[in-house]
């Protein structure tokens, strides 16, 4: 009897450790598909769920666009995914993305508005983020619909693309629009110089050009802010395509044939020259007093506003931004009042053909790193992508004639164009023409000046190019630039500080490191 006993408690142990083995393997199993389940971003695991991604990206409005907003789950559905969308203001978009990017707690999908800003790269260099080089080919619509010149200016230092390019037209890139109804009532030509230009500005200023009676008008709707260190002139767009227009480039640098190396902009006469062409619009009042609290979406609304005859911007967001809010103040205002420059001393930039890039963090795992992927490259179909440009039938447009008729007015209500912000397509092949005939001849200029544009057009020499010593000290370099330029402008330091400073820039020899390794790059890409 007690060796039976024996037997059967010897067997109850077993029988236990067995079921306490399966519990362990069951229980594996399970953590191992919820692990699957999360990782994949649906809702079971399965590829046909929708995919769940967060996304962080830059805002234009006000008031961003909400998780159960018309045009989003429009998207959504014909993407099937569940996005949720992280929406940051313009003006702080810099500094809200590089504490994103320091806590770690980083979004499945982040705009990068500079793929050269160093921290971006410095964690690139860790392996922080998907190179998708590998990748492209095999979704369409990236490889074949964003320009070939983007992929190339957003590659890394070690030839590889780290993010997808946001493209944008290389001929529509950010130079002058001018109010034409402003110059055709004060009997003033488009200016073509830099001279001209200053002129013209001086008659916004003294001459009422808007005709109500008030001296309430200023020149050039521009601002200073320290989000636009990476823009060329370190002073945001409005002042830095002035600075741009006198040395006839929108680089950072500058092609010496007889030194046979880069130079860097800071140091080239021009700069000083445009500081002194600033400093002397300032003091006249064709730029805003408070120059350097202005923020974008600011500096917009005094166009808007029918207060400011000049701003730099792209050709394609005029109407969008602009027009609706002018009308209202000046219900005369027609599209074809918006008059894009052409040239100013002969140079206007080319486009890079991207504003920006969309990266993945290596934290997000391969397979819905590549549903993300695919995600970008179904949002960029027509049928798609046209959810953004009309809205839906019966709420944004109707159909006319067999054409979509928009309401701006309520695209724009309903938060629409930001979503190009996340995804944008170029060289749209659908037909737009259910237009009015103002909107028609308006896009018939547009089309008219880029073309203009593109057979003058000056390409940055030095984007992609990188420095190692670069990385390091730009970032307070160009706020030391930044600051020093801002205060001569604004009339705190003289113009001789400028000299005195750059004469430290040409005896620094951590600049001499970055010109000399900026020259081997360019060299080594020219095969020279």
């Amino acid at each position: 009897m007690l060796n039976v006993g024996k037997r059967n408690t010897r067997n109850l142990i077993w029988i236990i450790s067995v079921m306490l083995v399966m519990s362990v393997v069951l229980s594996a199993c399970g953590s191992q598909k919820a692990e699957q389940t999360s990782k994949s971003g649906g809702s079971s695991g399965n590829a046909n769920d929708p995919l769940e991604v967060s996304i962080m990206t830059i805002t234009p409005s006000a008031v961003p666009a909400a998780d159960d907003n018309v045009i989003k789950r429009a998207i959504e559905k014909a993407t099937n995914s569940k996005m949720s969308i992280q929406w940051v203001s313009n003006n702080i978009y810099g500094d809200k993305l590089n504490l994103t990017l320091a806590s770690g707690d980083i979004p499945d999908l982040i705009m990068i508005n500079d793929p050269f800003g160093s921290t971006f790269t410095k964690m690139v260099k860790q392996g922080a983020f998907w190179d998708i080089t590998p990748y492209i080919q095999e979704y369409p619509n990236l490889s074949k619909g964003i320009p070939d010149t983007a992929w190339e200016t957003t590659k890394a230092a070690d030839g590889n693309n780290y993010g997808i390019p946001r493209p944008r037209p290389v001929t529509g890139d950010s130079f002058f629009i001018i109010r034409k109804d402003w110059l055709d009532k004060l009997n003033l030509q488009v200016p073509e110089t830099t001279d001209e230009l200053f002129e013209v500005m001086k008659a916004f200023v003294e001459q009422d050009p808007d005709g109500n009676g008030q001296p309430d008008t200023t020149a050039l709707a521009a601002y200073v802010s320290p989000d636009d260190l990476g823009w060329s002139g370190n002073l945001g767009p409005v002042l830095g395509a002035i600075e741009s227009s006198f040395i006839g480039s929108n680089s950072s640098w500058k092609w010496d044939e007889t030194e046979g190396k880069l130079v860097y902009r800071e140091l080239l006469p021009e700069v000083r020259e445009s500081l002194q062409y600033l400093t002397k619009a300032y003091s006249s009042g064709m730029m805003p007093e408070d120059l350097l609290s202005l923020k974008l979406t600011q500096a917009r609304e005094l166009f808007k506003r029918n207060q400011a005859g000049i701003i730099v911007d792209k050709t394609g967001t005029m109407r969008k931004i602009y027009a609706d809010d002018l009308k209202k103040v000046d219900p005369s205002f027609k599209y074809t009042d918006f008059y894009p420059l052409t040239n100013l001393n002969g140079y206007n930039p080319k486009g890079s053909g991207y504003n920006g890039i969309l990266a993945i963090p290596a934290s997000v795992p391969e397979e819905k790193m590549k549903r993300i992927l695919q995600l970008v490259d179904t949002w960029m179909n027509p049928e798609v992508f046209e959810i953004q440009q009309f809205g839906i039938e019966g709420t944004h447009y109707e159909m006319v004639d067999g054409k979509k008729v928009a309401s701006t007015e309520k695209l724009t209500a309903d938060n629409a164009s930001d979503f190009n912000h996340i995804v944008n397509v170029i060289n749209l092949p659908w037909d737009t023409t259910g237009e009015t005939e103002e909107e028609t001849q308006a896009n018939e200029l547009f089309k008219k000046v880029e073309a203009e544009r593109d057979k003058t057009s000056v390409a940055d020499l030095s984007a992609g190019l990188q420095s190692e010593t670069g990385q390091k000290i730009l970032p307070e370099l160009n706020k030391k630039i930044q600051d020093l330029k801002a205060k001569i402008i604004l009339g705190r330091e003289p113009i001789e500080a400028w000299d005195t400073f750059v004469e430290s820039l040409r005896n620094d020899p951590n600049v001499q490191a970055m010109s000399d390794e900026m020259t081997e790059a360019y060299k080594k890409r020219n095969g020279q």
